[in-house]
C-alpha cells in the first residue's frame, strides 16, 4: 500500500466517522434538553415532599432502571438498538408530563419507575447503536473522540438548559416540563429520520471472520468476557456514578440549606454542567497519555475530597468543590465506557452493556437512598462529607487491579479498523 493511498483510506474512515456522529450529535443537544433536572428536586420539595421521600423517589427510579435493563437489552439486540430508545425516550417524556400534572406521592412513585424502565430502554441502546455503526464502517478507532464529544454537546446542553429551566420556573412549572417532554419527542425524530436501525445479528454479521460467536445467550457471553479484573472495574465504575449522580442532585438540597436561593442553585447546577461537558473533550488526550487504569483513582478521590469540601457548611466552598471537582469523573466515565464496548462481542452488545448498567443502577440507586438518609439524619452538609467513605472505598477496590496490572479485556473481537492495522 502506498502512502497516498494509506492517507485516502484514513480520509475514507475519518468521513465515515463523521457521517454517523452528527445525527448523534444533534440527538444529544435534545435529548439532553431537559429544562427540569436542575431544579427538579425543588419542585419536589414544593410538593410536599421529604428529603427521604425525594431518596426514595430517585432509589426507585434506578433500581427499576437497573432491573429492566437486562430484559431491555435483550430486546434491543433482537428488535432494535434504535427502536429501543424510541420507546425509552417516549415513555419518558410522557413521564414527565404526568409528573407536573400530579402531587400526589403515589403517582409519582408508578411515573418515576416507569420512567426508570424509560432509562433502561435507552442505556447500552445509544452506545451499542453508536459504536456498531462505527464497527460496519472500520471507524472505531474515532469512539473516544466522538463519544467525548457527544458526551460535552449533551452536558453543556444540559447546563443551558438548567439555566433556562430556573428561569422558566418563576413562570410555570408546566413550561418547564412540557419543554422537557416535547425535546426528547423532537430527539426521537432525529434518530428515526437520521441514524438507521441495527440489531445484534446485523452488527455480527458486519465482522470478517467473526469466530463462529457461538455464545447463545448473553449470559453465557459475559461469562466468557469477565474477567477478575473488568469485573472490578464494573463495581468500580458503578460506585462512582453512584457517588456523583446523587452527589450532583442533592448539590441542590445542600445549597439551598446553606442559603443560597433557587434561582443561583440553578446557575451553580448549570455551570457544573458546563464545567462536566468541557472537561470529556480532554478524555482522548487522557487515554493517549495516561490511561484508564491511572485516570480511575485521580477521580474517584476527587469525589471524595468533594464531598468532604461540602461538609464545611460554607456555601462558597461547597459552590468552588462543586465548579472545581464535579467534572474530573466525566473524563473517566468516557474512558471506561470505551473499554466495556471493547470487552463485549457485537452480538449481545446491548445486552451486556445493559448488565453493567443494572449494576451501575443498583449501586447509583442505593447511593441515593443512603446520601438521602444521611442527610436527613446529619444535615445535608455533614450527610455530604460522611458520604465521602463510598469513592475512597471504590479507589481501595481498584488498586490492586492497578499495581498487578490484571487484563481488562479477553479481546474476544477487535474492531475492524484495528484488525486493518
Amino acid at each position: 500500500m502506498t502512502t497516498t493511498e494509506a492517507l485516502d483510506g484514513s480520509a475514507a474512515v475519518d468521513d465515515a466517522a463523521r457521517s454517523i456522529a452528527r445525527p448523534f450529535y444533534v440527538y444529544a443537544v435534545l435529548a439532553n434538553s431537559l429544562f427540569q433536572r436542575g431544579v427538579f428536586v425543588i419542585f419536589l420539595y414544593q410538593r410536599g415532599f421529604s428529603a427521604g421521600q425525594v431518596a426514595l423517589l430517585q432509589t426507585l427510579i434506578y433500581l427499576v432502571s437497573g432491573l429492566a435493563e437486562m430484559p431491555t437489552g435483550i430486546i434491543a439486540d433482537r428488535i432494535g438498538r434504535r427502536a429501543s430508545i424510541v420507546i425509552g425516550q417516549v415513555l419518558i417524556a410522557g413521564c414527565l408530563l404526568g409528573q407536573v400534572t400530579s402531587s400526589n406521592y403515589w403517582v409519582f412513585l408508578a411515573l418515576f419507575m416507569l420512567q426508570g424502565v424509560g432509562m433502561a430502554c435507552v442505556s447500552g441502546s445509544d452506545t451499542a447503536l453508536l459504536y456498531d455503526l462505527l464497527v460496519r464502517r472500520g471507524a472505531t478507532a474515532g469512539y473516544v473522540k466522538i463519544k467525548s464529544r457527544f458526551t460535552m454537546l449533551g452536558t453543556v446542553t444540559s447546563g443551558v438548559a438548567i439555566v433556562l429551566g430556573g428561569q422558566l420556573q418563576q413562570f410555570s412549572w408546566g413550561i418547564v416540563y412540557v419543554g422537557s417532554a416535547a425535546c426528547l419527542v423532537l430527539a426521537v425524530v432525529v434518530l428515526m429520520s437520521r441514524v438507521p436501525e441495527i440489531r445484534g445479528a446485523d452488527a455480527v454479521d458486519e465482522q470478517d471472520g467473526a469466530e463462529a460467536h457461538s455464545d447463545a445467550t448473553a449470559w453465557r457471553a459475559m461469562l466468557r468476557v469477565a474477567t477478575p479484573a473488568l469485573v472490578t472495574l464494573v463495581v468500580v465504575s458503578g460506585l462512582m456514578h453512584a457517588t456523583l449522580t446523587p452527589y450532583i442532585i442533592f448539590t441542590q438540597k445542600t445549597l439551598s440549606d446553606q442559603g443560597a436561593g433557587t434561582a443561583v442553585v440553578s446557575v451553580v447546577i448549570a455551570a457544573g454542567f458546563f464545567v462536566g461537558g468541557l472537561v470529556p473533550l480532554l478524555s482522548d488526550r487522557a487515554n493517549r497519555r495516561i490511561g484508564y487504569r491511572i485516570v480511575i483513582p485521580v477521580s474517584l478521590v476527587t469525589l471524595a475530597v468533594a464531598l468532604g469540601l461540602s461538609g464545611l457548611g460554607l456555601v462558597w466552598v461547597t459552590i468552588a468543590a462543586f465548579l472545581v471537582l464535579a467534572g474530573i469523573p466525566e473524563i473517566t466515565a468516557v474512558l471506561v465506557d470505551n473499554v466495556f464496548n471493547e470487552a463485549v462481542p457485537s452480538r449481545h452488545r446491548a445486552s451486556l452493556l445493559s448488565m453493567i448498567a443494572f449494576v451501575e443502577s443498583v449501586l447509583i440507586g442505593i447511593g441515593y437512598l443512603v446520601l438521602g438518609t444521611l442527610m436527613d439524619g446529619f444535615g445535608s452538609s455533614v450527610g455530604m462529607a460522611t458520604y465521602a467513605a463510598v469513592p475512597l472505598l471504590a479507589c481501595l477496590l481498584w488498586l490492586p487491579v492497578l499495581f498487578r496490572g490484571a487484563r481488562v479485556t479477553t479481546e474476544i473481537e477487535k474492531p475492524a479498523d484495528q484488525k486493518a492495522s
